[in-house]
């Protein structure tokens, strides 16, 4: 529906109310391109002061290199109006008063005055849009790319494959030892195949939502500041904020699993007061529970210090603790217990989830994986991957029990022969 406008009503007390309202900016101007009005959108997007436009030439509003090509196309339009949006499949940029330029949306109507032609602008500031649209176009650059480099491995490796079977043909008393590095190398390059898939189909699912939700968010929020409603603005850099965090946590997956397949990550053992821990982990925690969800703590030694990596145990049990409240419930509790246990030290994670269904439970430490009753809750499916790897690093042990709909348990043992007396 085209936008209509009749100069004449401008002095209209109640219509000059609505006009100063709108959140877009308006330009009325004559036949000469001369500016007669505009609203105070205008005046702060383009940063004049009041009235200080009335009088000017429109193209005092565009970069000089545009002016003498617009003058055309303002003539034209004059000659032929009609209500149209301005540089379809172009971008537009406007010129602030002290030089800056923007990115702008423009439509054109027009009206008659007391048989005067005048035309009227709507134009919208899309800075805040330009630079969202720029950062999910480069994520997904950069996720083609990491999705290319994986597909020229499996390349180089199919030719290494190549190589070896051409050598078979030629050793015939080595055909057996080469056989097996055959045999080897195929279940690595399935491997690196399915991780490749499995990853890009993740990735670009898991990268995608929360970057369309910051994309969504922020033209939301741009539409809000014009109108000054900063409970809203609240609401929608909050769900901006969570989006990031999201993003984070499955870099952070996806960095981990790989240092833990490189062999990057060194073991280092220091002394560390296990309830002292578990009280730190607990604060730091709290701002990440649902409502009403409490860390219970039930642990007893007899020498509270024990040696271990800190760094490692803090990650297990962040881990852990993450996802008990993740597959819980509000008002949940999460319980830390454990103890010693002859020469072994155990430590559980209990919640009130959802439980994993019985029939998932025998995957449930393989890559990407996700039980069948959590697939509409984010997550990756490799957290569970990299806990085991790391409770492995310690010489320990990562055991479960889960009952469907009634919870979980998970249960880290390690050795105490590295406990402080």
């Amino acid at each position: 529906m085209s936008k209509s406008f009749n100069l004449s009503v401008v002095s209209n007390e109640a219509f000059r109310e609505v006009f100063q309202s709108m959140t877009e900016g308006i330009v009325v101007i004559n036949e000469e391109g001369e500016i007669l009005v505009v609203n105070h959108v205008v005046e702060q997007m383009f940063g004049y002061e009041k009235d200080e436009l009335n009088g000017m030439t429109l193209e005092i509003l565009l970069p000089e290199r545009y002016r003498g090509g617009h003058i055309k196309h303002r003539l034209g339009f004059n000659k032929a109006p009609s209500p149209r949006r301005m540089g379809i499949g172009r971008d537009l940029a406007a010129l602030k008063k002290n030089g800056d330029e923007f990115p702008v949306e423009i439509s054109l109507s027009y009206s008659e005055a007391k048989g005067d032609f005048i035309a009227i602008a709507f134009i919208s500031d899309i800075s805040l849009r330009k630079k969202s649209e720029q950062a999910l176009k480069q994520s997904e650059e950069q996720l083609i790319v990491y999705a290319s480099e994986l597909e020229k491995k499996v390349q180089a490796r199919t030719e290494d494959l190549n190589v070896t079977i051409e050598k078979l043909e030629s050793e015939v008393t080595e055909r057996k030892k080469a056989e097996e590095e055959v045999r080897k190398s195929l279940i690595r390059e399935r491997e690196l195949n399915d991780l490749k898939s499995k990853f890009v189909s993740i990735a670009s699912h898991e990268f995608r939502t929360p970057l369309s939700s910051v994309l969504s968010s922020i033209a939301l929020i741009e539409q809000y500041k014009l109108k000054g409603d900063f409970e809203k603005i609240d609401k929608h850099t909050q769900r901006v904020r969570s989006s990031v965090n999201h993003l984070t946590s499955i870099l952070n997956d996806f960095l981990s699993l790989g240092k833990l397949e490189e062999g990057k990550i060194d073991v280092e053992h220091q002394s560390v007061n296990l309830p002292t821990l578990f009280e730190d982990i607990r604060e730091e925690m709290r701002p990440s529970l649902k409502d009403g969800q409490q860390i219970l703590i039930d642990f007893k030694l007899d020498n509270n210090n024990f040696a271990t990596d800190v760094r490692i145990l803090r990650n297990i049990l962040f881990n852990l603790i993450s996802n008990a409240s993740k597959y819980s419930d509000v008002k949940r509790n999460i319980l830390i217990s454990g103890g010693k246990n002859g020469q072994s030290l155990t430590i559980s994670i209990q919640d009130e989830g959802i439980g994993i269904p019985e029939r998932d439970q025998k995957y449930l430490f393989e890559r990407f994986f996700r039980a069948s009753n959590v697939l509409n809750i984010q997550g990756t499916g490799l957290g569970l991957t990299i806990v085991k790897r790391y409770v492995e690093l310690l010489n320990g042990t990562l055991s479960f029990t889960s009952e469907h709909n009634k919870g979980s348990v998970f249960t880290i043992t390690l050795p105490v022969s590295k406990t402080l007396e």
